[in-house]
Formats: C-alpha cells, sequence, structure tokens
C-alpha cells in the first residue's frame, strides 16, 4: 500500500512488485508475463438497466452477473408481487422468485462472457418481451428441477462497502479474490494473496465464457445503484453466484413491499446456489407454512438459522435530494455497520 501511495498504478503494475508477482506465479508453473500486467488498464463502462415498477436499477454489464439480477426482476415484474396473494414470504411470491432466478441464471450462463470480441445478446436478455416469454415457462404448482445448465463454484472472500457524501455523491464498491483466500498464493516479498476469478471460465469452445487469452471470466461481484424519482439507493449483497438473485430480492422489498433501505436488508431471503436442480436454501424465518407449500411443489429447502451469511451480506446507503438527507443502512448477517460523516457538516 504504501509503493502505491508513492508511485501509484505504476508501482503494482510495473517495476519490482510486478517482477516479484511474476517470480511467484513462476515457481507454481503460471505463464503470465510483463506485458499481460503492463497493458492492463481499468475501464469506464455504461452501465446496464431496466425499470422495475417505479424504480430503475443499474447494474455493471458484462463480464459480470448483473444482467441477471435485471432479468430476474423483468420476469418477476410479470407477477402481481406485493398484492394480495403475494405478499412478502407468500408461497406465491417466493416461489415465482425463485424460478425467475433459475431462468434468469441459466440464460446467464448460456449467453454472457468477455464482451470484447464477440457479441452478446445483452439488449434482448433485458427486454421486457424476453422476459415475458420465459415468464410463461414457470409453473404455478411445480419447481423446476430441470434447467439445462451445470452447477458452479461460489465465492466467499468479498467486500463490498457503499459511501454518500454531503453532496450526495454515490460510490457502490465491490473486491474480491473469490474463494477464500483466492489462489491461496503469496508471491514472496508482497505479503497479499492473489485471486482465483480464472476458475469461472469454462472448457466448453461453444460458450462465451470459453478459456482464451486477453479475455476475462464471467464475473460474480456486482455494485448496484437503484432511483425513484428524487431517492438514489447505493447497495450491494455479497456471496458469489447469491448476488444477482439477493440484488432482485431487495428491489422487490423497496418497491413491492415498501420496506426502507434497512428493513429491506434485513428481511429474510432465499439463495439458490446451483444452476440446475430445486435445491435452495432458506432462512428459518420464513413461515412453516411456506416452507411446507414450497415443499409440496417440489422445491428441496436447504433449511438455515435466522441472518445465515448463506444468503450474503450486504450494505446500502440512500439519499433522498428532496429532503438533503442521507441513510445508512448495514445487514446483520456479516461485519459493517452504516457509519455518518465524521465530523459532521
Amino acid at each position: 500500500m504504501e509503493a502505491i501511495g508513492g508511485g501509484g498504478r505504476d508501482a503494482f503494475y510495473k517495476g519490482e512488485l510486478l517482477r516479484k508477482m511474476l517470480a511467484g506465479m513462476k515457481r507454481h508453473g503460471g505463464t503470465m508475463a510483463e506485458e499481460d500486467l503492463e497493458k492492463f488498464s481499468s475501464e469506464w463502462v455504461e452501465p446496464i438497466s431496466t425499470t422495475y415498477r417505479d424504480w430503475t436499477v443499474y447494474e455493471l454489464p458484462p463480464n459480470g452477473q448483473g444482467l441477471a439480477a435485471l432479468e430476474m426482476l423483468n420476469i418477476m415484474e410479470t407477477f402481481p408481487l406485493g398484492t394480495k396473494g403475494y405478499e412478502f414470504g407468500s408461497t406465491k411470491a417466493l416461489h415465482a422468485e425463485i424460478e425467475a432466478k433459475k431462468l434468469a441464471y441459466i440464460d446467464l450462463q448460456k449467453y454472457i462472457g468477455e464482451p470484447r470480441g464477440q457479441k452478446l445478446p445483452v439488449a434482448q436478455l433485458l427486454s421486457k418481451e424476453w422476459a415475458a416469454g420465459r415468464a410463461k415457462l414457470i409453473d404455478a404448482d411445480h419447481a423446476n428441477c430441470n434447467p439445462t445448465a451445470g452447477e458452479m463454484e461460489g465465492g466467499h472472500d468479498t467486500t463490498y462497502l457503499s459511501v454518500v457524501d454531503r453532496d450526495g455523491n454515490m460510490v457502490s464498491l465491490i473486491q474480491s479474490n473469490f474463494s477464500s483466500f483466492g489462489s491461496g498464493i503469496v508471491a514472496p516479498g508482497t505479503g497479499f494473496v492473489l485471486h482465483n476469478r480464472g476458475a469461472l471460465f469454462v472448457m466448453d469452445p461453444s460458450s462465451p465464457n470459453v478459456l482464451a487469452g486477453r479475455k476475462r471470466p464471467l464475473h460474480t461481484i456486482i455494485p448496484a445503484f437503484a432511483q425513484k424519482g428524487d431517492v438514489r439507493v447505493a447497495f450491494g449483497i455479497m456471496g458469489g453466484w447469491n448476488q444477482s438473485q439477493a440484488h432482485a430480492q431487495y428491489v422487490a422489498n423497496l418497491a413491492d413491499y415498501k420496506m426502507n433501505i434497512q428493513a429491506a436488508i434485513e428481511a429474510p431471503r432465499f439463495t439458490k446456489p446451483t444452476f440446475s436442480g430445486c435445491d435452495v436454501i432458506m432462512e428459518n424465518r420464513f413461515s412453516l407454512k411456506t416452507r411446507d407449500e414450497l415443499t409440496a411443489k417440489g422445491h428441496q429447502i436447504d433449511l438455515q438459522p435466522a441472518f445465515t451469511e448463506n444468503t450474503g451480506g450486504g450494505q446500502a446507503v440512500m439519499r433522498d435530494f428532496a429532503a438533503g438527507v442521507n441513510y445508512g443502512a448495514s445487514d446483520p448477517r456479516k461485519d459493517g455497520e452504516a457509519i455518518p460523516e465524521f465530523p459532521p457538516n
């Protein structure tokens, strides 16, 4: 950190740190070369977005998984969540959300990867027409246990934070080494762990996410924004492939169930950790009646304690520009805190 503080980006991507990292990787048979780091540059990108009820939700574009959150919301929007029979935690609402997750994630896995050098059908997958067609596949009485996608590894070493200043400028930031301790490799003389994001490539040559040089893998980490009128929210929820489905549930909590940002992040969540099958992790704060009715539809519930970290942990800030007031929210599932600006204005 001192080297970066004194030398900027070049202290990491060039010079002594670079040589130490390459030497450490070479010891383990790594193939990275100097030019791989020297030629890297971070990018400014245009977010992708969709409308959900009277909110607009923004996610990072591919190669991230944010598209799945937006497609899931588009499918969920075809159901009357928040109305009679579709109350929060009800069987109908949860069934619709779980099935929407499966469809959105199957599309993500099949169609999305590195956007550079190949054409991805992002606009089609984000369209309301596409979501309406996908929603028609949801059987109100039965869980779909046979989506045509394979299981992928999850991630467990993620940090998320959101910040809003006195002028309403907002930052939504997420960082991850992917697996716990990433690759498990620390290049001698550096003191930091190298990540293992490359594990998310696949070897299927027909996939847009096939392993290749100068290419990034399909990525799990996604910071997000949402807005409604004069209200802006920066939020994120950690947990590997949990993130898109947790984002969609969070937005539904705001838009359909009229929760504030803290209640929306504390509310019980489900997460489906695989791309196939009918398994679903669910917190025990959902009622026994609802869980029994979902089981009768074919959902295979892995019941977890209240506020389990297995459903991810999140943070959020909100700015009400009309009132000039900032709000913060922190998930009790993980370490974190909503901290006001100090000293105050």
